[in-house]
């Protein structure tokens, strides 16, 4: 991992929801509001942002874990602003601080932990995932 990451480090991406974000299941539309698994992935992608500058060539970072309150519901059309701060770095270990607001006010919170690692090691624990799931 490059020098120069730094605590407080912040990240942003702005977006209008969509239809391909409402909350659905196999494919039915449960309701046609932001879904809980949109908001995750704006929050690790805003997250990963913090740290793509810092990536060596044979790195990558891998999502370690996510966790998040979905607090207010946003509709179709609606501008959305996903910000993350990093709160903690160890090691290779990455930790984000994650907030995502819309015209009304905070819509979401939560964290996001990536963990730094070798392209290499990505992978063989992938591969070695395979072998046990054809075992």
């Amino acid at each position: 991992m490059k020098e120069g990451m730094e605590i407080g480090q912040t990240a942003t991406i702005e977006f209008e929801v969509t239809p391909d974000m409402f909350a659905s299941f196999e494919g039915k539309v449960v309701h046609e509001a932001y879904s809980t698994v949109s908001m995750v992935y704006h929050m690790e992608w805003v997250s990963r942002k913090i740290i793509l500058p810092y990536l060596e060539a044979h790195e990558e970072g891998m999502g370690g874990a996510v966790s998040i309150k979905h607090i207010a519901p946003t509709t179709s059309k609606t501008r959305v602003k996903v910000k993350a701060t990093l709160i903690e770095l160890k090691n290779n270990i990455v930790i984000t601080k994650t907030e995502a607001w819309n015209e009304q006010g905070l819509i979401g919170h939560g964290e996001v932990k990536q963990v730094i690692l070798s392209k290499e090691k990505i992978t063989q624990m992938i591969n070695d995932s395979k072998k046990v799931a054809e075992e």
